[in-house]
């Protein structure tokens, strides 16, 4: 095989590959457990600094008391921060839960907007988050990018930018629209299982024969 040598085919082989480890579509490796765009992206918010598991054992209770955007904007605050105390950062959280839920009932009729200048505008949202909604709820590209998404771009070569924006805007143009929101999904999931960042498998990492960064 001939080893790919510019980022493009870098990235290229690497979504190849990726697909053949961590099979199925952006739902299904999302780990965040939703049933709608209003849950993600309430899941999606509470997952900064805290883990999927946890945001996972919170948010059946969350939505069971405030299943829509309407409840939710109507939720006592302390009430709130209780239930999602367990998630770290649990006061500037619910102020964002509350600010979005608010924004979806004022501003978009209940509903999550699927434009990026719209959900950037709703409390607690940036790109990340937005591009986490409308590529696995919304099934519209986004290429979320998390520090795995831009660590393993920078091992593999694909780009030299550090900025999660400009990690996004450089890797758009080496990865397919349709297979963003995966490829993204993928590379979180290879950051967790094998490029872990302080001790990288790279023996056990198919990508290993073609990685600037390879330890083999």
């Amino acid at each position: 095989m001939t080893r790919p040598r510019s980022p493009k085919g870098r990235a290229r082989e690497t979504d190849v590959r990726l697909a053949q480890e961590y099979p199925g579509d952006a739902v299904a490796l999302c780990a965040l457990e939703h049933r709608n765009p209003f849950e993600l992206l309430a899941a999606t918010i509470l997952s900064a600094q805290t883990t999927d598991e946890r945001v996972n054992m919170v948010t059946p209770g969350l939505f069971a008391r405030y299943p829509t955007p309407a409840d939710l904007a109507a939720a006592d605050p302390t009430e709130l921060e209780e239930l999602i105390r367990s998630t770290g950062f649990y006061r500037n959280k619910a102020k964002s839960l509350l600010g979005m839920a608010e924004a979806l009932v004022t501003r978009f009729d209940g509903a999550v907007p699927s434009a990026m200048p719209d959900l950037v505008t709703i409390p607690g949202v940036g790109r990340k988050t937005a591009n986490v909604v409308r590529s696995v709820a919304l099934d519209l590209p986004g290429l979320p990018v998390d520090t795995h998404v831009g660590r393993l771009s920078l091992l593999l070569g694909l780009t030299a930018e550090t900025d999660p924006v400009k990690v996004e805007l450089a890797l758009n143009p080496l990865v397919p629209v349709a297979e963003r929101g995966v490829f993204s999904l993928r590379i979180i999931l290879h950051g967790r299982a094998v490029c872990i960042a302080r001790r990288p498998r790279c023996e056990e990492c198919v990508l290993n024969d073609f990685c600037p960064s390879s330890r083999v």
